[in-house]
């Protein structure tokens, strides 16, 4: 039960509480929801021929202010609701159970009706919505590596737009991306080849061999075989795992 001095602390709670509220509501005008979205906002007479999206910002901020006025006018109605129980000799003790409110939950709480049992919000709900089990990225309908395709498939279009760069960085990724160009999945996989040697060997349209084409796997290639040779001189590796 609680003491007269408790609940005149209480009541002194709440009645600042009020105060506070009813002072912010009128310095900012209950948040500028009586003035006009358009004039107010923008400077604009008219939202007529502006496309929404050049007032998207200004609509974030307005959809803001709503929330933020209707949480107020809430609180303000349990702080009210509460000032009257306290009339009614109600304050403190549970709507549902009729038992004491704990001195904690109050001191934390003092608009609370009920106690922490019977608390209408005490369970988080961990369900999540029902399309998150078919819902993904979209061109992850149209994936084919569980059966080992090689044509060219929606994952392989992704990969070739994302050449051109994205937004990724490399704490995105579990495997270790040393370059900013392939911030992309599987971006080592090979696009429109078999083998990695296939990258940089050329050859004319009769199939015959007509050089080297320099790049990044090429010179790979050429610093794999350096080392197989020093490996291969200093005796760590047989001659003939180079031919292999």
């Amino acid at each position: 039960m609680l003491t007269t001095g408790q609940l005149r602390s209480f009541k002194n709670t709440i009645q600042k509480r009020i105060r506070a509220l009813n002072e912010e509501l009128v310095d900012n005008d209950e948040f500028g929801i009586s003035q006009s979205f358009v004039q107010h906002s923008t400077g604009e007479l008219s939202n007529y021929d502006n496309h929404p999206g050049d007032t998207a910002t200004e609509l974030y901020e307005r959809e803001k202010d709503l929330s933020l006025n209707e949480h107020a006018k809430q609180e303000l109605a349990e702080l009210n609701n509460a000032l009257e129980r306290i009339s009614n000799g109600k304050y403190g003790r549970c709507d549902k159970c009729g038992n004491e409110i704990s001195i904690e939950r109050l001191s934390i709480l003092p608009t609370a009706k009920t106690c922490v049992e019977h608390s209408p919000s005490q369970k988080t709900s961990n369900q999540r919505p029902a399309e998150e089990d078919v819902l993904g990225q979209s061109f992850s309908e149209h994936i084919n590596d569980e059966e080992e395709s090689n044509f060219f498939d929606a994952e392989d279009s992704w990969q070739r737009t994302a050449r051109y760069g994205t937004s990724e960085t490399p704490s995105d990724f579990n495997d270790q991306q040393m370059s900013y160009d392939r911030m992309y999945i599987d971006s080592n996989e090979l696009n429109g080849y078999v083998e990695e040697i296939e990258t940089f060997l050329s050859a004319d349209i009769d199939g015959k061999p007509t050089g080297v084409v320099p790049n990044e796997r090429h010179e790979r290639y050429e610093d794999q075989l350096d080392d197989y040779e020093e490996q291969a001189s200093q005796g760590m590796i047989e001659d003939t795992d180079m031919n292999k």
